[in-house]
């Protein structure tokens, strides 16, 4: 009887809990999607000329790569690049080319040309970006490379 009694309260507590059920993953085209419109919106603010939205993109523990030494935490990678945003027109832009995830849907990394304000392409950037949230991606590393000039490719 006290079993008895014992399984029916847990029941009972079962069934008045209400359902904590995880909603599904999205599949990773939708998630490679939100990490191409992530991106894009990252490279408007350097267009729109807004810092603020640029710095609001990073992760708390970011590190953008620039020279020889890295750019470790939000603050000071803000602090940094804030005087690429001070001029009246964008010194570069960028875009994604590619963008991959992580299966686990946490981590994933978009890629693409870097261009002089004339379109030339100077460079590509790589960008890893976390998901902190459903559906909030922001940057935890960053790092672009000049153009390579083309390889001759006959020469032995």
């Amino acid at each position: 009887m006290r079993r008895l009694a014992c399984a029916l309260a847990c029941t009972s507590l079962l069934l008045a809990s209400p359902a904590r059920a995880q909603a599904p993953r999205p599949g990773l085209a939708v998630l490679q999607q939100q990490v191409r419109e992530a991106e894009r919106a990252f490279a408007k603010t350097m267009a729109d000329r807004d810092h603020a939205e640029f710095a609001s993109m990073l992760a708390d523990e970011a590190v953008f790569f620039a020279g020889l030494t890295p750019q470790r935490g939000k603050a000071v990678v803000a602090a940094a690049w804030k005087p690429l945003y001070e001029g009246p027109s964008a010194p570069f832009s960028w875009e994604p080319e590619a963008v991959e995830v992580l299966e686990s849907g946490t981590l994933a990394i978009s890629s693409g040309p870097v261009r002089d304000p004339s379109g030339k392409r100077v460079g590509t950037y790589n960008s890893i970006w976390r998901l902190e949230a459903p559906g909030v991606w922001k940057i935890v590393f960053d790092k672009g490379c000049p153009q390579a000039p083309p390889c001759d490719c006959a020469r032995p």
